[in-house]
């Protein structure tokens, strides 16, 4: 069986990534799909960058990486910093991501995108009610072809699952980098025949790595990042940062 592996939300935590290439290295994984978000927040975007550049067979964007590189609100600190940290040619690459990953699985289409099927700023949240998540299936402008998908991954929301509704299959892949439901990298794996149109056995897999916490706070300590309370709070917790107070 084929074995694709599924990052997202890296959000420029090296440390996090880091560990999750080496737990899917280690797995015999050689084909790696990352969900967007690889910086903000986090003080290593360029970092994350290069290595999800080096490591990944397709890449698309998220919402972060969307926004940060067209942003040009000079009272926006925070967008301001990690613009300054990636630098123009990496801008460039995230400007130049696709939306959406195609394929087929063992006789399944297969859809991942990073929030939604029509936006990357869309929520949708594993609670939402079910007329809302079977939305997730449908096709959208983005797609190849006008058909409904059997199998979405995406990333966005940092809390990975997995349902079944309606006898499709939906999955969140979580963060690699700002987990906010375990504080541990997550991401998922897929397993099947790929590119078989034929039924055959799959599986979906989520995955929980432990990684260096204590490290990734220093990293982001040094780097004099703006908003570093609430990212050490959210690193130490996976509690969302606008939940506190």
């Amino acid at each position: 069986m084929d074995k694709i592996a599924v990052i997202s939300d890296i959000h420029g935590n090296l440390p996090a990534l880091e560990a999750v290439l080496e737990d899917i290295a280690a797995r015999g994984v050689e084909t790696i799909y990352c969900l967007g978000d690889l910086i903000g927040k986090g003080p290593s975007g360029d970092a994350a960058i290069d290595l999800v550049r080096r490591h990944c067979k397709a890449v698309i964007r998220g919402n972060w990486d969307d926004f940060v590189p067209r942003e040009s609100d000079p009272e926006s600190e925070v967008v301001r910093w990690h613009q300054s940290v990636i630098g123009e040619e990496r801008m460039d690459y995230l400007r130049s991501l696709p939306f959406m990953i195609e394929f087929v699985l063992s006789g399944k289409r297969v859809r991942l995108f990073h929030a939604s099927p029509r936006s990357v700023y869309e929520r949708i949240q594993p609670w939402d009610p079910d007329e809302r998540r079977l939305t997730m299936f449908e096709p959208s402008p983005h797609c190849t072809e006008p058909v409904t998908a059997d199998i979405v991954g995406y990333g966005d929301i940092h809390n990975a699952y997995v349902q079944h509704l309606a006898g499709r299959t939906l999955f969140n892949a979580g963060s690699v980098g700002n987990p906010l439901d375990l504080p541990a990298a997550s991401y998922a794996l897929l397993e099947g025949e790929l590119g078989g149109e034929a039924p055959a056995p799959w599986s979906i897999q989520l995955l929980r790595v432990p990684y260096d916490v204590e490290r990734a706070i220093r990293e982001a300590k040094a780097a004099g990042m703006p908003e570093f309370a609430e990212y050490e709070r959210e690193l130490r917790t996976a509690r969302y940062r606008r939940l506190d107070g």
